[in-house]
């Protein structure tokens, strides 16, 4: 399961992350925020905005859906989870 917050806030970004093999330095600079933005993120504390959601996601091989959906992801990381594996 994702990491929680102190707000509730679920999600598996780190867990993404690590999958990648990215530290949080090398994703700030792939996604064009500061690496205190991905700590916030992983850590729950801040929500990002759709762009940054859909910038994670497709630096880390995966949907918005499963880095921050309630539901258990399919896939984390690995590539596309839509059908028909559309970029």
């Amino acid at each position: 399961m994702g990491r929680s917050s102190s707000k509730g806030r679920r999600n598996r970004v780190r867990q993404a992350r690590l999958g990648a093999d990215l530290t949080q330095a090398e994703l700030a600079e792939a996604t064009g925020v500061t690496r205190q933005t991905v700590v916030a993120v992983e850590a729950g504390d801040y929500a990002p905005s759709v762009y940054l959601a859909l910038a994670l996601g497709e630096r880390l091989g995966t949907t918005v859906e499963d880095l921050f959906g309630t539901d258990p992801p399919a896939r984390v990381t690995g590539g596309d989870t839509r059908e028909g594996g559309r970029r």
